[in-house]
C-alpha cells in the first residue's frame, strides 16, 4: 500500500524539523557527568573492628594524596637515602599483606613505597572500570607525587600483573629489578572460581550493589568476626564499603588478571635491553594461581629467575613470609645464589 498524498507533505514538512533537531543535539551534547567516588576504610567510624584490625596508620611515614579518581593512601619506611623499592598489593588485601615483608626491606635499608590501591584499604574507590590502565596510572601519579624518578618493584598477585603491565608501560620509570609473587597477568577462565565469575558478573554486581543486600553483608559482617583478622577486614570492606566488591568484580573482568602476555614480554626485552633482572616466587600448592603459571610466565621473561616455596599457598607474603623476604633481600642486593631454576 502506497502512503497517500497527505502523508508524504506531512512527511515531507517535518523533516526539516528533524535534521535541526539532530544538528543541535549533535553540536551541543550533554554535559559530561562528574566521576563518582566511593570512601574508603577511614570513613567507617572509630568503633569498626577495622582501625583495630589495620589503623591508616599501620607503618609509619603514612599520608594522603588526591588524585583526579580519588584520595589514594601511602606509606614512606626505611632511610631516605636507600634504593627505592614499590610495593604492589593484590586483589582484595590491601598494603597490610606487606606486614612481615616491608619493615624488614627497610631495616636492612631500602626505601620503602607501599599504598593501597583503588578500591582498596584507605584509597578511594572511583566508580569506573578497574582495568590496567587505572592501576598503571594510579602508580606513576604517586610515584611522580612522592619525587621518585624510578624503583625496583615488586608485585603480589594482580599486583604482579600491574607491576608488569606498569613496567611496559612506563619503562623509565621502573629500575633494573623486577619481583613478581604468585603473579597473575595468564589466568584463564577456567581457573577462576565459579563463585568469583558469577559474583563478578554485571548483573550479579548490579544485585549486590543494591541497599537490602548490603544490609544482610553487614549483618553476617556483625556476627561471628573471623579467627583470620586479614580475612575478617576483607570481609568489612565487602559489607561497607559500597565500592570495593564493584572494584573487585571489575578488576576480575577488565583488570591485570588475564592477557598480560604482551606485558611479560616488554618487561622481559627492557630487562635483557638493560641487563637488569625479573624474579620469580611462587608457591607449588597455590590454588588461585597454580603453579604451573610459573613456567608460563618465565617463558615470556627471558631474564627471570624462579624460587619455588614448596608446599606454600597463594598467601606465602603470610605464610611463608621469611622465606620471600630472604629471596628479595637477595636478590635486590644482587646476590645470583638464590637460583633455583
Amino acid at each position: 500500500m502506497m502512503p497517500t498524498s497527505n502523508t508524504l507533505q506531512w512527511i515531507l514538512l517535518g523533516l526539516p524539523a528533524v535534521v535541526i533537531l539532530a544538528f543541535f543535539l549533535t553540536i551541543f551534547p550533554h554535559t559530561p557527568s562528574s566521576l563518582y567516588v566511593h570512601p574508603s576504610l577511614a570513613s567507617l567510624p572509630r568503633q569498626s573492628p577495622s582501625w583495630q584490625i589495620y589503623p591508616d596508620s599501620f607503618f609509619d611515614g603514612g599520608a594522603y594524596v588526591r588524585f583526579p579518581y580519588g584520595a589514594v593512601r601511602y606509606w614512606l619506611i626505611g632511610p631516605k637515602d636507600g634504593t627505592r623499592i614499590v610495593l604492589i598489593h593484590g586483589l582484595s588485601v590491601p598494603a597490610i599483606i606487606w606486614k612481615d615483608i616491608a619493615p624488614q626491606l627497610a631495616s636492612n635499608g631500602f626505601r620503602v613505597l607501599l599504598y593501597d590501591l583503588y578500591g582498596r584499604g584507605y584509597s578511594d574507590a572511583p566508580q569506573t572500570t578497574y582495568d590496567t590502565a587505572l592501576y598503571t596510572t594510579q602508580l606513576a601519579l604517586l610515584m611522580q607525587y612522592v619525587g621518585w624518578d624510578n624503583a625496583h618493584v615488586v608485585g603480589v598477585s594482580m599486583g604482579g600483573g600491574i607491576a608488569a603491565a606498569f613496567a611496559a608501560q612506563f619503562p623509565h620509570l621502573v629500575s633494573d629489578k623486577v619481583a613478581l609473587i604468585s603473579s597473575s597477568g595468564l589466568i584463564e577462565s577456567g581457573d577462576l572460581s565459579r563463585t568469583s565469575r558469577f559474583l563478578s558478573s554485571p548483573l550479579m554486581q548490579f544485585l549486590t550493589s543494591s541497599y537490602p543486600f548490603r544490609l544482610y553483608l553487614q549483618h553476617l559482617a556483625n556476627g561471628t568476626p573471623s579467627a583470620n583478622p586479614v580475612a575478617e577486614l576483607v570481609r568489612i570492606q565487602s559489607a561497607y564499603l559500597p565500592g570495593f566488591n564493584p572494584a573487585v568484580a571489575s578488576s576480575i573482568r577488565d583488570g591485570p588478571i588475564r592477557s598480560l602476555a604482551p606485558a611479560f614480554v616488554a618487561l622481559g626485552r627492557s630487562m635483557q635491553k638493560r641487563g637488569g633482572r625479573v624474579l620469580l616466587i611462587w608457591g607449588t600448592a597455590d590454588r588461585v594461581v597454580p603453579y604451573r603459571y610459573a613456567a608460563r610466565v618465565k617463558a615470556l621473561i627471558q631474564a627471570a629467575d624462579l624460587i619455588t616455596i614448596p608446599n606454600a599457598t597463594h598467601d606465602l607474603t603470610f605464610s611463608h613470609s621469611d622465606e620471600v623476604t630472604e629471596a628479595l633481600l637477595q636478590f635486590f642486593h644482587g646476590d645470583r645464589s638464590h637460583r633455583t631454576e
